[in-house]
């Protein structure tokens, strides 16, 4: 629900995964890689293979937490002039799928394009939300107001240095689902997830009965089902960046982030 009361696409999609008895599964991929085009044929064939939810990349020339991998494809992106009209776009695309579609961007992207201005094209686009990955409740006034009005989704961070006050701070300001960082640092597929990352998230179900999502590591279908075990969603953003950068052509970038979706589809049903 968002902060209207309005039910979203998302809250939709997480209830019907949760009705499944699985976690859900979100994909990431950045706008404009490997053309305005082809992310949006990228992004579409995840929800083929068994992405419930898409995330789509605002590129940004100072991204903080994106490891290489992401900021590779972001480079690319940003040097083709891929700008927030191509993100609009990639989510229309992706919502005509039917999957709940959010925008992930840092916050200096949409407060230089319009705060209401952003809100307002997202939701007619048929946008669910967004995730604000550097920006804080305390200082999203304006952003808790235009979202209210356009029903979205707000996506806010915890993170395993949160304080109990601060996730229920966090919370209390979310809608959608909250996003779990497992892992410090900067994004990246790893090896093995963060084993604290169960921890985090039963501190933030104290706080709300929102769902909550797991990002930061996941990369294959064993660690999707080891996270699902205790998260109501896992996050992929790195892997599928990869599958894309690793591919000869444009149609075997297709090909093979359609099969890995489909892997991790696997191993978020077996909680």
């Amino acid at each position: 629900m968002t902060g209207t009361g309005t039910t979203t696409r998302l809250t939709e999609v997480l209830a019907a995964a949760r009705a499944e008895n699985r976690a859900a599964l979100v994909g990431y991929l950045p706008a404009g890689y490997p053309s305005a085009e082809g992310s949006a044929a990228a992004m579409r064939a995840m929800v083929e293979g068994g992405c419930d939810i898409i995330e789509v990349g605002l590129p940004y020339s100072d991204p903080q937490m994106d490891g290489p991998v992401i900021q590779r494809a972001v480079e690319h992106a940003l040097a083709h002039g891929t700008n927030t009209h191509h993100v609009i776009d990639n989510v229309r695309a992706v919502a005509e799928t039917g999957a709940a579609t959010l925008v992930m961007s840092y916050w200096n992207p949409i407060e230089r394009y319009g705060v209401e201005r952003f809100a307002s094209e997202l939701a007619a686009a048929g946008g669910s939300g967004v995730i604000t990955p550097d920006l804080i409740p305390d200082e999203a006034h304006d952003w808790i107001a235009a979202t209210d009005r356009h029903h979205l989704d707000r996506i806010f961070l915890v993170a395993l240095s949160s304080s109990d006050e601060r996730i229920a701070y966090t919370t209390r300001h979310c809608g959608g689902f909250v996003y779990a960082a497992s892992v410090m640092g900067v994004t990246g597929a790893r090896a093995s997830v963060s084993s604290v990352a169960g921890d985090l998230v039963a501190r933030t179900r104290k706080t709300t009965d929102l769902p909550v999502c797991v990002g930061l590591g996941v990369s294959t279908a064993a660690q999707a089902a080891e996270v699902a075990a205790y998260a109501d969603g896992v996050i992929v953003g790195s892997a599928f960046v990869r599958a894309l950068l690793d591919a000869p052509n444009e149609q075997a970038g297709l090909d093979a982030v359609r099969a890995l979706a489909a892997d991790l589809a696997e191993g978020v049903r077996k909680r």
